[in-house]
């Protein structure tokens, strides 16, 4: 093979990020178990604990998920006594998600989460903040192509 072949695994950016996000998830699972959400779930949550009553539609923008695989994960949420779904009064077509008392309870414990990892990581905040706005924008280039 030559040495200007594109087709080397290792030079993939595309590779680099799926390989670390399996990386994180194995990471993650242990520290996620001990709290009883998978990271679906705990993304969800932390995105209720920065602004509970928000719609499906609006938390499924902000976690990157489609409704048809939210909803599921919202009535599991909603079985474990960590969230209420309700229809908005004022447009019965929405469903607003609210905490529960369990749910605002459970955020104590993910607290730590965030620094673990930042542990698990071995580079200062600086360096991490850097690397996410970096793969946010390229995400960001990346869905804006999708897009009609």
């Amino acid at each position: 093979m030559s040495t200007d072949d594109t087709l080397t695994l290792d030079d993939f950016l595309c590779f680099a990020v799926y390989s670390a996000n399996h990386a994180f998830n194995r990471v993650y699972r242990p520290m996620l178990d001990r709290i009883g959400l998978t990271y679906p779930q705990y993304v969800v949550m932390v995105t209720l604990w920065g602004e509970d009553g928000m719609t499906v539609g609006q938390v499924g923008e902000k976690v990157l998920l489609e409704t048809n695989t939210l909803t599921p994960l919202l009535k599991r949420l909603e079985a474990a006594g960590l969230v209420r779904r309700v229809r908005d009064t004022g447009d019965e077509r929405q469903v607003r998600i609210f905490l529960t008392d369990q749910g605002q309870e459970l955020r104590r414990a993910a607290l730590e989460i965030p620094g673990e990892i930042g542990s698990c990581l071995e580079r200062d905040m600086s360096e991490i903040t850097a690397l996410a706005s970096q793969l946010i924008a390229v995400r960001d280039t990346l869905l804006a192509r999708l897009k009609p």
